[in-house]
């Protein structure tokens, strides 16, 4: 690929924000295993349709969206992974609700790298901490950084963002915390994303075409 990289070592998150159960189902068919949603909500109707017509077991669900804590106990529940963990209170809450299910949940810390005030995440200056208090954490298993950043025609642009995420997993593992993977990039600039290290990239409009409004 451009980047130079193996394509085993980047995994492609099919974005189902809107995307009707037959189309996902459609890209069951042809291979695709690891599925992206914006919204516990929405996935509360696609999970347990998308299994009973599965039939083996690799189907993925990973929470790409920002997690409010009163939906923590149905987050546990419906996905493998979350990458959105902005804060040590809603990292608290799904390592309580995990507990309960005795399930270790698997976790991504969100940073925030612009200034969009319409963007989540924790910042550059308090991630090293909330690193090392969800590490603490008996029932999630911290495996690396997400982030999103701002949106630009020239998808050049987004460049800087996605190495600075990368710079920050590197500052995180000098400071002892072991995290493998890097989710950045979407549709419009997932090749630059990988080019600076992304092993996970999210994408909806690139396979599904423009999405829904609900």
């Amino acid at each position: 690929m451009r980047a130079g990289r193996s394509p085993d070592g980047v995994k492609l998150i099919a974005v189902t924000k809107t995307v009707e159960i037959e189309k996902i189902q459609e890209a069951v068919d042809i291979g695709l295993r690891i599925f992206g949603e914006n919204r516990v909500q929405e996935a509360q109707k696609k999970v347990p349709c998308l299994k009973s017509g599965v039939s083996d077991s690799g189907i993925e669900w990973h929470l790409i969206g920002h997690l409010q804590q009163n939906k923590a106990k149905y987050a546990v529940r419906l996905f493998d992974l979350i990458h959105t963990i902005d804060s040590v209170e809603l990292a608290e809450e799904i390592n309580r609700q995990a507990e309960k299910i005795d399930k270790i949940q698997k976790a991504l810390v969100q940073i925030k790298l612009s200034g969009e005030e319409t963007k989540h995440g924790v910042s550059e200056e308090d991630f090293l901490s909330l690193l090392k208090r969800v590490k603490g954490m008996k029932n999630i298993q911290l495996k690396g950084l997400m982030a999103i950043p701002p949106f630009f025609d020239d998808p050049e642009k987004t460049r800087p963002y996605f190495r600075r995420l990368r710079e920050l997993r590197d500052k995180a593992e000098k400071a002892g915390c072991e995290l493998k993977e890097l989710s950045m990039g979407m549709s419009n600039d997932f090749e630059v994303a990988i080019e600076e290290g992304a092993t996970m990239v999210r994408i909806g409009t690139a396979l599904f075409g423009e999405r829904s409004v609900l």
